[in-house]
């Protein structure tokens, strides 16, 4: 399963430490404007080495496209890209080359696949979400010309977190700071919490905020096909991802159904809702409001303290952890979540054109 989409897909290759990370996306609609400083500007965003409170990894995450492109636009074909790999520290994971990682994906690679890429942990590496930013950014091009925007934000670090109400902020705000975050107070607490948990050798998680605007009324299935199942298998496919919910969600549970329920009203001649507690999601289908949803990510797994563990033949032994990593995933997820709701938007409405064709 290196592939994601059903119309609109994208289809993954590469490993942490390899030559490159690269991939190949198909089904992307003729014509669009293929703007090549807003993909490689997506791709800024990912990368490592972009503030004191990431990895001190250094990669221009340079990506080249291949095919696909004429004369500045889209043509229907599929559009290969590449982006190398320059700047690997594989001797920093020699003492790992044998030994389990605790809550990595060495131990359950090492059983599936009976042999494993310790270097960064291979394709299990958040490295290669490069190529869902690649993907991301040409869906995003697309949704642009269809009126459809995603955006996500940092909303929580550790216990430090924003209101839930995302209309609260000015969401231009979120690339102002290094945590991505709208709320400036906030965003300092956050990283402050941060650069603290790195000095320790540790790590800590929190929560990404995804809002899509514009998405037309009618996108989604209504039974296995679901639209909000859809946003969550693939937010839930991202690494380190823990949690997902829409609209109210767990918090929408201690309420009632008169609390609850959006009713309906009529403005300037259109059918709307007077409040969205479902997230602009009911029955499965996309009913033209907005599209929130929460993501939650945990700590990340590699830690510069002594650990615990077993070795490939099951005696204990301990593990400190070198090189460089992330002491919090969110600041660089942010990015690659609006990739995953973008190519995940972009792939229904697909769909629903489709299934409107044939009828």
């Amino acid at each position: 399963m290196n592939t994601f989409g059903q119309i609109f897909r994208l289809t993954t290759f590469g490993e942490s430490h390899g030559e490159a990370i690269g991939g190949v996306v198909d089904g992307m609609p003729a014509g669009i404007d293929i703007d090549l400083e807003f993909i490689q500007q997506e791709l800024n965003r990912r990368r490592p080495g972009q503030s004191k409170i990431t990895t001190s990894r250094q990669e221009a995450d340079q990506v080249e496209l291949l095919s696909g492109v004429f004369e500045g636009k889209s043509t229907g074909c599929p559009i290969g890209f590449i982006v190398r790999n320059t700047n690997q520290h594989s001797q920093d994971y020699e003492n790992m080359r044998c030994l389990f990682r605790p809550s990595h994906a060495d131990y359950t690679y090492y059983n599936k696949y009976g042999i494993r890429d310790h270097r960064g942990g291979g394709r299990s590496s958040a490295r290669i979400t490069i190529s869902r930013c690649v993907g991301g950014a040409l869906a995003k091009l697309a949704l642009r010309q269809m009126g459809v925007s995603v955006q996500a934000y940092t909303s929580q670090v550790g216990p430090i977190a924003l209101d839930r109400d995302y209309k609260r902020y000015d969401l231009s705000l979120t690339e102002t700071n290094a945590v991505r975050c709208p709320d400036q107070e906030k965003a300092q607490e956050m990283e402050e919490l941060i650069t603290q948990v790195k000095a320790e050798g540790d790590t800590i998680g929190g929560v990404i905020t995804c809002i899509i605007k514009g998405c037309p009324i009618g996108v989604g299935e209504p039974e296995f096909g679901k639209l909000h199942a859809a946003l969550g298998s693939a937010m839930l496919s991202i690494n380190a991802v823990k949690g997902f919910e829409y609209g109210e969600g767990f918090d929408g549970v201690t309420a009632r159904g008169s609390e609850q329920n959006d009713v309906f009203l009529s403005e300037n001649g259109q059918i709307t809702t007077k409040t969205n507690h479902s997230g602009g999601i009911q029955g499965g289908i996309s009913n033209g409001q907005d599209i929130y949803c929460r993501i939650a990510f945990k700590p990340v797994a590699t830690i510069l303290t002594e650990q615990d563990t077993v070795d490939i033949e099951g005696n204990a032994t301990t593990l400190t952890a070198k090189g460089r990593h992330d002491p919090c995933v969110l600041p660089r997820a942010v990015p690659i979540v609006e990739a995953m709701g973008a190519m995940t938007i972009l792939d229904n409405i697909l769909l629903k054109k489709t299934t409107f064709i044939s009828k």
